[in-house]
């Protein structure tokens, strides 16, 4: 029989500095109260959930054996021979995490950067004007970035202090949920997904294979959880420049290095022969 399974939002969430910092800060947040308005407005949520609904019975017997960032299935690069580059920037939310680096958003508009942004639901709700404003930019490409900016995981595994999705169907909530306001909000359908501190396990990426949603991380650590000094921001994105990379780097640590360091980089990137692109824009592997 086919198992249809209800969205729940757990009410405690991990903050994240960045999204790869080692420190966690645990707070309360009651997302029925400060999310159920979103997912009450439009009928758009009930059907984009019954697009995805699965039986979730059929991963019950499945016990993971890859856990990491760069496992089976997880897309880590565009597939291209041109000197194509995408930069990619996290927003996650929280306590720490729902600041706007204007600095450096500005900069990729006023010199036509495009780039791709997964947006965690907490900074979504935090930001909200902005986040409409953003997605309604032809520039960039938004993405799913989860729920509660958690590891994907389906037994609870940590990554850098924070505990992951306990199950297989608090997986599916935490990718669900946020893709839900995501298309509620946009009217458009997020592709790809990118856990909190970028960690999955295969039983996680082979629910977003049977989702239909890409799993996907980087070849470049451009800034490391927004830790990186603008020197070292610029020598990640120039040293490790190839065809079809993807950098992940953050939008939402204003105070960190990353503007300075993308502003360096992108004329040195350019006068190399690199373009910038959506991830949208090719294949990936």
């Amino acid at each position: 029989m086919r198992v249809h399974h209800k969205l729940f939002l757990p009410i405690f969430l991990f903050i994240l500095v960045g999204c790869m910092n080692h420190e966690s800060t645990a707070v309360t947040f009651h997302p029925q109260k400060e999310l159920s308005e979103h997912l009450a407005k439009s009928s758009a949520i009930s059907s984009v959930t019954n697009q995805h609904q699965l039986d979730l019975t059929i991963y019950e017997h499945q016990k993971p054996t890859e856990w990491g960032e760069f496992i089976s299935g997880v897309k880590t690069k565009m597939e291209t021979n041109e000197k194509a580059m995408a930069l990619t920037f996290d927003a996650c939310g929280g306590e720490h995490g729902s600041l706007y680096d204007e600095a450096l958003m500005n900069y990729l508009i006023d010199h036509q950067i495009p780039a791709t942004l997964f947006v965690n639901a907490r900074w979504i709700k935090s930001n909200e004007p902005l986040f409409l404003e953003l997605a309604e930019n032809p520039l960039f490409q938004i993405e799913n970035h989860g729920t509660e900016h958690k590891p994907l995981s389906v037994s609870g595994k940590s990554a850098w202090g924070i505990d992951g999705t306990k199950s297989i169907e608090d997986a599916y909530e935490e990718v669900l949920v946020n893709h839900n306001l995501i298309t509620e909000l946009t009217g458009v359908e997020p592709t790809m997904f990118r856990p909190g501190t970028a960690f999955f396990d295969n039983i996680a990426v082979k629910l977003l294979d049977d989702l239909e949603i890409e799993a996907v991380n980087y070849s470049i650590l451009g800034d490391a959880g927004a830790t990186f000094t603008p020197e070292q921001v610029t020598n990640a994105l120039v040293d490790h420049a190839e065809h079809g990379a993807i950098a992940l780097l953050h939008m939402n640590q204003p105070s960190s290095g990353t503007a300075e360091g993308v502003k360096q980089a992108i004329p040195l990137l350019m006068e190399a022969g690199y373009t910038f692109v959506r991830l949208s824009e090719f294949p990936l592997k």
